[in-house]
């Protein structure tokens, strides 16, 4: 019979796993965090990371079959903070670490929230439709990892921790608008693309040539900009995290943000090909970090 110990170590690995898989940038920047803060940061990951597979399964379930796995295991999870045994691969570690850290379960319901409407919403009239999407989608990410990575004052520190999640979400929207395309979403809101004359159909038509028109440059140049006003507005927040947090958070922060950099020295086409940040970038980012903070 395998022990509660063991189930729980499990768990943890499991989360792990899924975050060096899916992750690989904000995991090395892990490697920079004292072991004992690594496992429960990887078991937030898994958390956000398993429940967003759920809604985007490329399997042909159906959106309806998706929701009904999304709240089985959401209910899972409710029961588990209630108390009750949980049989599934990596909840322990998930439940554990809120334990541990007495995390906000609002930040959990509001992220399971913002899950539920990627399986019924497929676009966003506004930013502001957007940033509310947002709030349980990264926001809440932010705010969840605060007490793991601690803050001389977390109230303080909460709004940059808001805006880093911002930030390196819009990151992903701005990087990843064909794979998103794919699955029937745009994030990039109705407005902004009226705003350059363009619809859903301009650029689904670029991402079927691989690459982007003039204006699509231009709504992506855009967008970038709205990026690093939300890496501004998280930057202070770096100082205020534990030293032992920093560097791991400040390579996260300069690595997420030097996509944006790739994105612009490929002239804002994101549809020629998948803006990645090199290898031997990633070691003198994290080379930078370590030597000069």
């Amino acid at each position: 019979m395998r022990s509660v110990d063991t189930d729980l170590a499990a768990a943890y690995e499991r989360c792990r796993e899924l975050h060096r898989r899916h992750g690989r940038t904000y995991y090395l920047a892990t490697r920079l965090l004292p072991r004992w803060k690594r496992r429960h940061v990887h078991a937030l990951y898994g958390f956000t990371r398993y429940a967003d597979e759920i809604v985007d399964r490329t399997d042909r379930s159906l959106p309806a079959e998706r929701a009904e796995q999304l709240r089985a295991w959401s209910d899972r999870f409710l029961a588990g903070l209630a108390g009750a045994p949980v049989d599934d691969p990596l909840l322990p570690a998930v439940l554990h670490t809120i334990a541990a850290f007495d995390l906000d379960r609002a930040d959990f319901a509001t992220f399971l929230g913002s899950m539920a409407m990627d399986l019924t919403v497929t676009s966003y009239p506004t930013y502001t439709d957007l940033l509310a999407y947002m709030d349980g989608s990264a926001a809440a990410i932010g705010t969840m990892m605060l007490p793991i990575l601690g803050a001389d004052d977390r109230a303080v520190a909460r709004e940059p921790a808001r805006q880093l999640g911002l930030a390196f979400q819009l990151t992903n929207f701005i990087r990843d608008v064909a794979e998103d395309l794919g699955r029937g979403r745009t994030y990039l809101p109705d407005e902004d693309m009226a705003r350059f004359g363009l619809t859903r159909a301009d650029l689904i038509a670029a991402a079927v040539q691989g690459a982007a028109t003039a204006p699509i440059q231009k709504l992506i140049e855009y967008e970038v900009r709205r990026a690093r006003m939300h890496y501004a507005a998280a930057e202070p927040g770096l100082a205020m995290l534990e030293p032992t947090s920093r560097a791991c958070i400040r390579t996260a922060f300069r690595l997420y943000r030097r996509i944006l950099d790739e994105i612009a020295a490929a002239d804002f086409d994101v549809f020629a090909g998948r803006a990645v940040v090199p290898g031997w970038r990633k070691a003198a980012v994290l080379a930078g970090t370590l030597v000069f903070g």
